[in-house]
């Protein structure tokens, strides 16, 4: 438990943040799943779409601290890569 009220801001700032993380790890991963999906169905347009709409939000995560840009840019271009194969 805190002992100086420093210390309750420090946790309770972190409750928060720890909360949008998880808000935006997981709508990463739902947007990622979108792809996949639409790759596994060979539906072309489909995973165009789908991957412009992760494009977007990956790199939007950036911006917000949520990944760091090199794992953002790997996560985008085995993507690319599974949908540019249809």
């Amino acid at each position: 438990m805190a002992n100086h009220k420093s210390a309750e801001k420090r946790a309770k700032q972190t409750k928060i943040r720890t909360e949008r993380n998880r808000f935006y790890k997981t709508r990463i991963k739902n947007v990622i799943k979108d792809v996949l999906a639409a790759v596994e169905a060979a539906d072309k347009d489909k995973a165009s779409e789908a991957m412009k709409a992760a494009n977007k939000y990956i790199h939007h995560c950036i911006s917000k601290g949520i990944l760091k840009k090199g794992n953002a840019a790997r996560k985008v271009s085995r993507l690319q890569v599974k949908v540019n194969a249809l």
